[in-house]
C-alpha cells in the first residue's frame, strides 16, 4: 500500500481542487490520501463525492498551533468534524487569517511591495487565507522567484519584516480537543528548521505525554540525519511515525506520494480514531 497522509487543496492553500486532488492521488498510485487542510474541513464533501474506485480518503486537517512562542502544526485525524469546541476552535483560527493577512500586506506595503488584498483575496480563490497566498502574490509580482523564496527573513518567515502573528492554539488544548472529538494527532514537520524556530524534544516528550500520538518524519523538510534522530525520539517516546508528501500541488515542487507513510502506522492510525472512519472509494465524478 502507499499511503500519503499530508496533502492540501484550494480548501486551504493549495493548488488542486479537492475533487482533482483524489482524482491525482489515485493516478499517482496511492491506495491512501488525507485530506489536510489548514484549520478547515471544507473539502471533505468534493473529495468524497470525487473519490476514484480503489482510493480511500483520510479526512484531517493541520491545526495551527503555538507553544512557548513557537509556532507548529499539528495534524489531526479522523475526527468528528461536528463536535462543537475543536469546530469552534477552528474557526476561531480560521476567522483571525483575514486581519492577519491584510496586516501583512499592510507591512509590504510599508516597504515598497505594491501587493494588494484583491490580488491575494484572488490567489486563494476561496480557500483559508494564509501565508502562502501573500507569498504567491509576492511571485508574481516578481519580488521573489519562488514561494519558498518568500518565507525569510526578509518577508515572511517567522520574525521576518512583514510578518504578523495570528491566534493559534496551543497544542496540549489541541491535542485534548482532538482526543475529544475522537481524533488521532501527528505533529507535522517538527524539525523543518528552514520555515524558522522549532519545539525542542522537551516539549515533544511533554505532548507525547499528554496524548499526542505521533510525529512526521519522512518529509521533504528533513534530512537524513535529522530523520534518524526523530525516529530514534519517537521510539523512546513511544510515538507513531508518519510520512507525507505535505503536497500543495503547484504551489510546492513535491509530488503526491514522493513520501509514504507505513501500513502498519496507518492501521493503527485507524485503529485508535473514533470520530470518523476512512472512506474507501466507489467511483466518484
Amino acid at each position: 500500500m502507499r499511503i500519503d497522509l499530508h496533502c492540501h487543496s484550494t480548501a486551504s492553500d493549495g493548488t488542486d481542487t479537492p475533487a482533482e486532488l483524489v482524482r491525482h492521488a489515485a493516478a499517482a498510485g496511492l491506495d491512501v490520501v488525507a485530506l489536510t487542510d489548514h484549520d478547515t474541513t471544507r473539502g471533505y464533501a468534493a473529495a468524497t463525492a470525487a473519490l476514484p474506485e480503489g482510493l480511500t480518503l483520510v479526512t484531517g486537517a493541520e491545526l495551527s498551533c503555538r507553544v512557548d512562542g513557537v509556532s507548529m502544526h499539528l495534524l489531526a485525524y479522523l475526527f468528528d468534524p461536528e463536535e462543537p469546541a475543536l469546530l469552534a476552535e477552528r474557526e476561531l483560527v480560521r476567522d483571525d487569517r483575514v486581519p492577519r493577512a491584510q496586516a501583512m500586506i499592510a507591512k509590504l506595503n510599508g516597504l515598497g511591495v505594491p501587493v494588494t488584498w484583491e490580488q491575494v483575496e484572488r490567489i486563494a480563490g476561496g480557500g483559508s487565507v494564509g501565508r502562502p497566498h501573500v507569498a504567491s502574490a509576492l511571485v508574481e509580482l516578481g519580488v521573489v522567484a519562488t514561494v519558498s523564496d518568500a518565507f525569510t527573513d526578509e518577508w515572511l518567515a517567522d520574525g521576518g519584516r512583514a510578518f504578523v502573528e495570528k491566534h493559534e492554539t496551543d497544542p496540549f488544548e489541541a491535542i485534548r480537543l482532538v482526543k475529544s472529538a475522537g481524533g488521532v494527532t501527528v505533529f507535522a514537520h517538527p524539525a523543518a528548521a528552514k520555515r524558522g524556530r522549532t519545539v525542542p524534544e522537551s516539549t515533544i516528550a511533554e505532548l507525547a505525554a499528554a496524548g499526542l500520538d505521533g510525529i512526521e518524519v519522512d518529509h521533504m523538510d528533513h534530512d537524513t540525519d535529522t530523520r534518524a534522530r526523530l525516529r530514534g525520539l519517537a521510539k523512546e517516546l513511544g510515538l507513531l511515525t508518519t510520512g507525507s508528501s505535505d503536497y500543495h500541488g503547484s504551489r510546492k515542487a513535491v509530488a503526491l506520494g514522493e513520501y509514504t507513510t507505513d501500513p502498519e502506522v496507518y492501521g493503527e492510525i485507524v485503529r485508535r480514531a473514533t470520530g470518523a472512519f476512512p472512506v474507501p472509494g466507489t467511483g466518484g465524478a
